[in-house]
């Protein structure tokens, strides 16, 4: 019987272990990094202003600074076309409790409460529903318009005058 514990490694078994832990890794690292670097077109011509342009092309149409202006168009939206652009969202769904278009039930207390009070939310905001839709470019009268355009098609009979 032999008294050796084959699961003991000497010192030359542990250096050459650690060698292909550690130093294989390294070395295949390093090659590669010299292998991609050799392949890089990183030369003086990829590096000229007009090179550059043309690769930046893509995102260089973003405007990062401050927002442009909106431009306003100089024919008024309809009260439908503003609520196809922008009401509907929440009055076709009831979004936030807002009332459904062409629901009357839930249109009649909000008519009982009066044109004024009606245009006044649209226009400043109310619960969920930001100030004018949310579209800020929106006229009073384009606001009112939708107004009359969703409270015409729940039941009501209103006009913006």
């Amino acid at each position: 019987m032999s008294s050796t514990n084959k699961g003991s490694k000497t010192p030359g078994e542990m250096l050459k272990v650690g060698a292909s832990v550690f130093i294989v890794p390294i070395v295949v690292i390093i090659f590669l990094i010299n292998m991609n670097l050799g392949n890089s077109s990183s030369d003086k011509a990829s590096l000229a202003p007009e090179q550059v342009l043309s690769r930046i092309a893509p995102v260089a149409l973003y405007n990062t600074g401050a927002p442009l202006p909106e431009v306003k168009s100089a024919v008024p939206l309809t009260g439908e076309q503003v609520y196809s652009k922008l009401c509907m969202t929440c009055h076709d769904t009831g979004v936030t409790d807002a009332p459904i278009k062409g629901n009357s039930d839930q249109w009649a207390p909000r008519i009982a409460a009066g044109t004024d009070t009606l245009f006044k939310r649209a226009i400043e905001g109310f619960n969920a529903m930001p100030a004018k839709g949310g579209d800020m470019s929106l006229s009073d009268d384009e606001v009112k318009d939708a107004v009359v355009f969703m409270v015409n098609a729940s039941g009501g009979n209103i006009s913006k005058d």
